[in-house]
Parts: C-alpha cells; structure tokens; sequence
C-alpha cells in the first residue's frame, strides 16, 4: 500500500503516533503530498488548456491550484499547533488544529454553494457540450489522483485521530465527485443533448453541502466542549482504582485543549483514617504515572469516607437497598452520617442520568421521592441530597 510505504519511508517511529513530534511529522507530509499533487495537476492541466487554447481546462487548472490552499492551512495549523505553552496558553495551542479543520470545512461548504449556483446557471442557461478525447483523458487522471489522495489524508487522520486531515481528505473527495459527474456527462453527451450534469450538479452540490456542514459540526463539537471519549474516561477510572487505599471514584471532569493534549481531575475515596502523608504518597504516585501511561495532566482530590463505623455501612447498605428502585441513579458518592442520638441526617451525591427533558423540578421531585423511601424504612433518617452531573457521559 502506497499509503503505508510514504509514512514509513518519511516518518522515523512511525508507529509511536502519540509522541508529539511524530503526529506532527504526519501531518507536515499530509500537506506536502497534498501540495505536490494539487502542483503537479494544475501544472499539467494549464500546459494543455495553453495549447489547445481550452478555457475549462485552464480554469480547471486554477482550481487545482486552489486546492493546495487546504493543504498549506493543514500544514500552517500543525505547526502552530505545536507551539509551546506560553502565559497566555498554559496548556499549549493545539486547538489551533481545529480552527484549521474548520477553516477547510468552511472552503468544502465555499465548493458545494459554488458548484450550486453553476449547476443552477446552466439549468436555465443550457450550453451544447461537446466531447473531446484530451480533456476526458485529464478529468479521468484528475479523479484517480484526487482519489488517492483523499484515500490518503483519510489513512493520515484515521492514525493520529486528525479532524483536520479528515476535513481535507473529504475536500479531495469532493473534487473527485465533481470531476466524475463532469466525466460522466461529458461521456453521455455523444448520444443524449439533455443537460444531466446541470441535475446530477445539484445534487452532488447538496451533498458536499451536507457533508461540508456535518464537517463543520463534528469539528466545533471539541471546542465547544464535548462529552470525553469513552475509553479514556474508563482507563483513567480503572487506572485510579488499580491503587492502594483507593476504593471509589467519581466527579471526573476532562478538558480538551487539543488532540493528545488533556487535563483531567476527579475525586478518588479513600480511608479516612489513614495517615494523610502515606495516602498522599499513593495519591501523587497515581497522578504522576498515569498522567505518563495516558498522555494527560492529571489531578486527583481526596475524599476520606469512613469505612470501619458500623453504623455508616448499615445506613449506607440501606441507602443502596431503596435506590434500586430509582431507575435514573446511576450512582452515590460522599456518603456520610451527620448528627448524634436518634435522628440522623443522611448525606450523600446523587449521579443520575439526564434524560432528555430532565429538568430541575424533576431533581427536586426525584430527592422526595428518596426521601420518602428512606423514611419509610427508617423514620429517623433525614436525607441531605446533591444532584450531581456526569461530565462523562456522551
């Protein structure tokens, strides 16, 4: 495979695509194939349409040409990217790499509007299409190589998990549409008069469209703050749990500040009557090697709950007994017991599951209803409850 054989013979450790260094060497020769590509079309398509005096072919050229613009934006936004943490950006800069996925996203959207309203003018504005064997044979190249070329960005953002490259693979994907509806028309029309391409542009126009906005979306979901991937969220929990003393976890909060760049912090629950500075050894320990395991920085907050009262473990057994009939409860943490003699109040975090149309008179509606339950069992229990949210979930 072409694809593999240019990253091997180019990027030294090619498969270590977490280090930094090499994610931007994949990168860097993303753009440059792109670059030389678009180059070597535009180059040849100008000598032609120069000697046959052929306006579409050299305005086809120029397009070409154009095109290295994505390619130079994903070359610019990975170097950028890669700038150093300063004052101003203690976590670095490598959202900048989404804003060029944006910017290639919006140059998609720029295609499709452009090929609509050409689509659009010769609906209404018919010209007679007549086939020519030299500028079929280049449209025919055109779309092998553009094709390979989205093949390829696509291979590039499929291993180092790029929304910059995925946005430039679908911008060759796109030319490559348009080229083979224009091949395809120019190929009927030895036997049919009947303007297709002028049709069959609307709607491949309105598919890169769609595909252009979907782009644009998926891309402005991290900058916005999406939900944390999955698998992160579950080696980072299993990770914490994996230690001495550490018996639960929860508000686990993740911040996005570029691909492989991530701070993380969450609360871990430990014994509370283990020494402070014996716990802190764990609880440092852990930061420090699983912010080296997963490539993030990693703060962990202690929790001491109270393991050995019998009293606790009774009313917290009781607890759990009544929650199994709230559906929504996904799980409790911070539990503790307040109070001395008879009544007892009962605190504890509630992580529930927000459906759609969740709302807070529901969170209120939900503690009465626990709280009825609990009183039900045990008269003297007073629940304190806090509703808390899984940043988490997706």
């Amino acid at each position: 495979m072409l694809s593999k054989f240019l990253v091997s013979r180019f990027i030294r450790n090619y498969k270590d695509t977490k280090e930094e260094n090499v994610r931007i060497k994949y990168g860097f020769l993303a753009g440059t194939i792109g670059i030389i590509a678009n180059f070597l079309l535009f180059a040849v398509k100008l000598s032609v349409g120069l000697v046959t005096h052929s306006i579409a072919i050299t305005a086809d050229a120029f397009n070409n040409l154009s095109d290295t613009a994505s390619s130079i934006i994903t070359i610019v936004g990975f170097k950028l990217a890669n700038k150093p943490a300063d004052e101003e950006h203690p976590f670095g800069h490598g959202r900048i790499e989404y804003l060029s996925a944006l910017a290639v996203s919006f140059i998609i959207m720029l295609v499709g509007f452009q090929f609509v309203k050409e689509s659009f003018d010769r609906i209404f504005n018919p010209a007679e299409i007549n086939f020519s064997f030299v500028p079929f044979v280049l449209i025919v190249i055109s779309v092998m190589i553009k094709f390979w070329l989205s093949r390829f960005n696509k291979f590039i953002a499929n291993s180092i998990d790029s929304g910059a490259l995925k946005a430039s693979s679908f911008d060759a994907l796109a030319d490559v549409i348009i080229s083979s509806v224009t091949a395809l028309s120019l190929l009927l029309s030895k036997w049919i008069s009947f303007p297709l391409d002028s049709y069959l542009g609307i709607l491949v126009a309105l598919f890169i469209l769609y595909s252009g906005f979907s782009l644009t979306k998926e891309t402005l979901n991290p900058l916005l703050g999406e939900a944390p991937d999955q698998t992160l969220v579950e080696n980072i929990k299993s990770g914490i749990l994996s230690y001495e003393y550490i018996s639960g976890v929860h508000d686990l909060v993740i911040h996005n500040y570029g691909p492989g760049r991530c701070m993380a912090s969450i609360h871990a629950e430990v014994p509370c009557d283990i020494s402070i500075v014996k716990i802190h050894e764990v609880i440092d320990k852990a930061e420090k090697e699983l912010s080296n395991k997963l490539k993030i920085f990693l703060v962990i907050h202690m929790d001491p709950i109270n393991t050995n009262s019998i009293e606790v473990n009774k009313a917290r057994h009781e607890l759990e007994k009544v929650l199994k009939s709230f559906p929504l409860v996904k799980s409790i943490h911070d539990f503790r017991v307040v109070g001395d003699g008879l009544y007892k109040n009962l605190v504890f975090d509630l992580v529930v599951e927000h459906t759609k149309g969740f709302k807070s008179e529901d969170e209120e509606r939900l503690k009465k209803e626990i709280d009825k339950e609990l009183k039900s069992i045990h008269p003297s229990y007073n629940s304190m409850i806090t509703i808390d949210k899984d940043f988490t979930v997706l």
